[in-house]
């Protein structure tokens, strides 16, 4: 995605991502009412928050989220311009994580039901 995109390479802080992929582990582990939409907001929300990377960490949320659905039978469909909204919204603070999963609720779909499948 660097190579793509451009921005710093390399890890801030190993800690802080093993921290933010530990997060839906948790999740999982403790929250009975969790469901594929909150484990995969939990990634979202662990890797923008953490700031585990030098830079792209808003980049690397989105697409660990929709690998994390796409390996669950989902992906998530929504407007590019949607999706930067909401991982700026994510990134600044305004959005938590239960708005989070609340979006991907609204925006994942069982794989090949996409309209641009």
């Amino acid at each position: 995605m660097i190579r793509t995109h451009g921005g710093l390479p390399g890890l801030r802080d190993e800690q802080l991502l093993e921290s933010a992929l530990a997060r839906p582990h948790q999740r999982f582990a403790y929250d009975e009412t969790c469901d594929l939409a909150a484990l995969t907001a939990a990634y979202g929300y662990g890797l923008c928050a953490d700031h585990p990377y030098r830079d792209g960490n808003k980049r690397v949320a989105f697409v660990v989220m929709d690998v994390f659905a796409g390996l669950n039978g989902l992906e998530i469909e929504a407007p590019e311009a949607d999706v930067v909204r909401v991982m700026l919204a994510l990134a600044s603070g305004d959005l938590t994580e239960e708005q989070l999963a609340e979006w991907l609720h609204s925006s994942l779909l069982e794989r090949g039901t996409a309209e641009s499948d």
